[in-house]
């Protein structure tokens, strides 16, 4: 059972959203939890890219969204990020990043009796669909925020390698303007899914989705959530 303690790790965060920690994990699981009014009986686990933590714009905005929606939502932060505040993950961080948003799954079947699903930004969106590629019942969905298909500028680097052995419906969000992989390039790569998947694409967006700084693109959180809703019922 996951349990909650205070922790600050930020200045500032939503009035509906509480700190959130399971230090029994290994690694642990710490972050921010939004609890419905009114529950669905789901939850949702949110992350972040190789650059944020789970106080990036879209991810708030998102976890706001689901939980309005009757969705336990957590936005948590992955182990890279627990260890160092800033800069981008190292080579051998991955499966350990793996492993705490399995255990951040683990931490919201607590609270939710019906479906878990997980997601991310990014790299955090990337770690969640290999995870989910090598267990295919570790989530019962996943949604994905622009996935980095392959570095800017480098299109024959693709990070599509886990795709054929995707089994978990997923929802896929990516902007027209993102140098991570075009709209073309996406479509190519969902062609490899065996399972159930959809496209929401975002026009004129790039890879942050228009959420930058202080910036938002009012509405989004709302379309996905629609799509979302409308892929997994």
């Amino acid at each position: 059972m996951a349990r909650r303690v205070g922790f600050a790790y930020g200045s500032t965060m939503p009035n509906s959203a509480q700190p959130f920690a399971d230090e029994s994990a290994t690694p642990p699981v710490r972050g921010f939890i939004h609890h419905p009014s009114t529950a669905s009986g789901n939850g949702l686990v949110l992350t972040h890219g190789a650059g944020g933590n789970a106080q990036a714009g879209l991810l708030v905005a998102l976890a706001e969204a689901f939980a309005d929606a009757g969705s336990v939502t957590l936005r948590c932060n992955l182990p890279f990020r627990l260890r160092r505040p800033y800069g981008p993950p190292g080579k051998g961080d991955a499966g350990r990043d793996r492993e705490g948003l399995k255990n951040a799954i683990r931490a919201v079947r607590a609270f939710a009796g019906e479906k878990v699903f997980v997601g991310g930004q990014s790299y955090g969106g990337r770690q969640a669909s290999m995870l989910c590629a090598d267990e295919p019942g570790v989530a019962d969905g996943l949604l994905l925020l622009s996935y980095p298909l392959h570095p800017p500028g480098r299109p024959e680097q693709l990070r599509t390698q886990h795709l054929p052995n995707l089994r978990t419906p997923v929802l896929f969000v990516e902007g027209t303007s993102d140098p991570f992989g075009a709209i073309p390039e996406i479509e190519a790569a969902l062609k490899l899914i065996p399972a159930k998947h959809a496209l929401l694409t975002v026009e004129g967006a790039g890879h942050d989705l228009g959420f930058k700084g202080k910036s938002r693109r009012e509405g989004l959180p709302g379309q996905i959530l629609e799509e979302f809703q409308r892929l997994f019922g």
